[in-house]
């Protein structure tokens, strides 16, 4: 179970599985930046999922997980105000834009969030 509980100004406290998050909102926004926003929380969370996957598909082909690197940069959408787009990219000796696309593309299959993501090759 996930418990999300105020804990002052914009800040929240996350309890997951024993352990203990915060997020808040940038000091221009009104919180005091103390820890993530939610959004990046959110895109830091869909980072790991995939530098998890893709950790596992480097152990499994007996490649080298130490240069494992994912990067998220995202773009904002209006009318209503959301995150309108996220580029993630994995960096990791073996996975490179030479490989054919469904290697890459099977480095992030499988995850619960995988269904809500449009992957562009």
């Amino acid at each position: 179970m996930i418990a999300v509980t105020y804990a002052g100004g914009d800040r929240l406290r996350i309890e997951a599985h024993g352990h203990v998050l915060f997020t808040d909102q940038p000091v221009e926004d009104g919180g005091e930046d103390t820890a993530p926003t939610p959004t990046e929380l959110f895109l830091a969370s869909l980072s790991a999922c995939v530098a998890f996957y893709a950790e596992r598909f480097l152990h499994r082909h007996k490649l080298s997980t130490e240069a494992l690197k994912v990067s998220c940069a995202y773009g904002w959408a209006e009318n209503p105000h959301r995150v309108g787009e996220v580029d993630l990219t994995v960096e990791a000796p073996g996975i490179t834009a030479a490989n054919p696309p469904e290697v890459r593309i099977r480095v992030a299959s499988g995850q619960p969030v995988d269904a809500l993501v449009e992957r562009r090759s």
